[in-house]
């Protein structure tokens, strides 16, 4: 089935290979475009010859080799020192300069490379900072954190190796003042790499890397959906510290983000954290241990009389998902008791209606912050609807470890009611406002038109924009492939040059024998001819080449040596001689002693002819 668009219809089998690999090997692709990501496993599939996604996971699950060959044929690993040299030039001449004023000499320069591949970006951005500030002061003051979910390019990016081709993009002085010849390749300088530190992360999925000055991920969003994209960059906000700048790929862009980014050059994708833009980090729970155990009690006691008397309904869920506290309000509104405690949060009816709320207390905990969903609706009786907000916060003790989760459910019924009084209020004041201003229907008129052509223009912009990222992403696909042929190229030249040093020492080997040498293959069939037979019949090697040995006519009859040559043949044993009347090139008379040996392999044989002449 395919779409309008003409791509192929993914539908669930795709979706259910996408569950698979991300439940058996920890990798989630959910979030990417489905047209690159579709596009790309297709590939995978077409090298090993399978057709169906269902078929292809069966594959996965008797084959684990074959889980490395589909993550690198996913995450296509495009990437060069310096890529797009004119944004590097603008972050080495604008922004370094601004970040290193900013941060205090006796503070560390934070930065974090995000989906860095094997580790170009991340030692660019060491180079930068280091031409800036110098080797030592960036050794002691810049650290930088390089991160992938390809565990095979982040091992290539820790050795720091890289082959000469790869440096071709940097300016000899460059490599000759960071990167140490080892054997064929080149070292990146060690005490540089000693700031760089490389792991593995999914920007998707893992908690951020907090207080970074300058973050860069280049042409990595351009992979993931709109839904993804958005949750990535609310990490990445959050992670940002005060004046922190965000570095992107060319291909990629933020639409929408006014509230928390500033622009700092639109051409080379830099946007900075707009001043008192930074994530406030999530509240911790301290808890501590009284001096006695009457004083511990006698909190513990105010603190559970308090939460039992709070108007809002609060649930306490430890680390393993068990209901550990049900507050009053809580057991009124929702027709819980003392009962349910101690039973698993995800079989109470409260867990899933209103809305799911289990996903949302993992993403607490993942994220460590609280989360807050507003205006749930939740029907309690056919007549009778009900407003919730509801607040998950994850509760961390004062060492940080996260020991549970504690749901608060707040009744906005009322707020909710007045509001949609004012709403229906305000409706009705602005309907008689647009009766009182009949008067300037027509500028009315053309204001829609004109707000119509804009939004007409953004959605031309964001089509371009994503075709723009369709193109980048079509573009690695074929460098990497460009690639592959070259290597392969290279290959078929060496093997083509090793073919033919064997044949000419084959061709040499037989010229220098005097004797007749024919090679016949098994089908009887002259495959080579030497010059001694030339010599001795005036025939050449290009009149023989493949014809059938036994009908060609130059002065030997064949008939008296064929049984030999069939028995050669046959029996892979080397026949004795037999001598034969014969007349050379010439006319001349003479006896040839004819003798064959057996090929190894495919059959056929090698006939020795020498020359004897008769007596006088």
């Amino acid at each position: 089935m395919s779409t309008p668009d003409g791509e192929i219809d993914h539908g669930e089998e795709l979706e259910s290979l996408l569950t698979f690999i991300k439940d058996s090997r920890g990798f989630d692709f959910t979030g990417y475009k489905r047209t690159s990501l579709a596009r790309r496993i297709r590939k995978r599939m077409q090298t090993v010859k399978i057709d169906g996604y269902a078929e292809y996971r069966d594959f996965l699950e008797i084959n684990a080799e074959e889980f490395l060959e589909l993550f690198n044929t996913i995450l296509i690993n495009v990437t060069s020192f310096f890529r797009d040299p004119e944004a590097w030039t603008f972050l080495q001449k604008t922004v370094v300069p601004e970040l290193v004023a900013k941060v205090s000499p006796a503070e560390e320069i934070r930065i974090w490379s995000a989906g860095c591949s094997s580790g170009e970006e991340a030692y660019s951005l060491a180079m930068i900072f280091a031409e800036h500030l110098g080797i030592e002061e960036t050794t002691r003051r810049v650290k930088i954190y390089g991160t992938d979910v390809d565990e095979e390019a982040l091992r290539e990016a820790r050795t720091g190796l890289y082959s000469p081709k790869s440096l071709e993009r940097l300016p000899e002085e460059m490599r000759k003042k960071y990167f140490e010849p080892s054997g064929n390749l080149f070292a990146f300088r060690r005490d540089l790499r000693r700031r760089v530190i490389f792991g593995r992360h999914d920007i998707t999925r893992d908690a951020p890397i907090s207080r970074v000055d300058l973050l860069a991920c280049r042409n990595t969003l351009m992979y993931f959906n709109v839904e993804a994209q958005e949750k990535i960059i609310e990490r990445f906000h959050f992670a940002l510290g005060e004046g922190g700048h965000l570095f992107l790929g060319k291909a990629e862009m933020l639409l929408s983000d006014s509230v928390r980014f500033d622009v700092a050059n639109i051409r080379n994708r830099v946007f900075k954290l707009r001043r008192g833009g930074t994530s406030v980090r999530p509240a911790r729970f301290d808890v501590r241990a009284g001096a006695g155990v009457r004083d511990a009690n006698r909190r513990r006691h105010v603190s559970e009389l308090a939460l039992a008397s709070s108007p809002d309904s609060v649930l306490g869920i430890d680390r393993d998902g068990t209901v550990a506290l049900i507050n009053g309000s809580a057991r009124l509104h929702f027709g819980l008791s003392s009962h349910d405690v101690g039973r698993p949060f995800h079989d109470l009816e409260i867990s899933y209606r209103p809305i799911e709320l289990r996903s949302v207390v993992d993403q607490a905990h993942s994220e460590r912050r609280s989360i807050r969903v507003d205006s749930v609706r939740r029907q309690k009786t056919t007549e009778e609807t009900q407003y919730l907000d509801i607040v998950v916060r994850p509760l961390l003790t004062i060492d940080g470890e996260d020991i549970g989760a504690a749901i608060t459910f707040i009744d906005t019924t009322e707020a909710t009611r007045l509001q949609h009084e004012v709403k229906r209020v305000q409706e009705d004041l602005a309907t008689a406002y647009a009766e009182l201003q009949s008067t300037n229907a027509e500028l009315e008129t053309v204001n829609e038109e004109l707000q119509s052509s804009i939004e007409e223009l953004e959605t031309t912009n964001e089509e371009l924009q994503s075709t723009n990222e369709e193109l980048e992403t079509t573009n690695e696909e074929l460098q990497s492939g460009n690639e592959e042929l070259e290597t392969m190229n290279e290959e078929m030249r060496i093997r083509t040059a090793e073919l033919d040093e064997t044949r000419m020492f084959f061709e040499g080997v037989l010229s220098s024998v005097e004797a007749g040498v024919v090679v016949l293959d098994g089908d009887l069939r002259v495959r080579s001819w030497n010059r001694g037979a030339e010599e001795l019949w005036g025939m050449r090697a290009g009149e023989v080449y493949l014809e059938e040995f036994f009908i060609l006519d130059f002065g030997l009859p064949t008939t008296g040596f064929r049984d030999i040559v069939e028995l050669c043949n046959e029996t892979g044993q080397r026949a004795g001689q037999v001598e034969v009347d014969a007349v050379d090139r010439k006319g001349r008379p003479l006896v040839a002693s004819v003798s064959c040996s057996p090929l190894s392999g495919p059959g056929g044989g090698v006939v020795l002819m020498t020359e004897k002449r008769p007596s006088t």
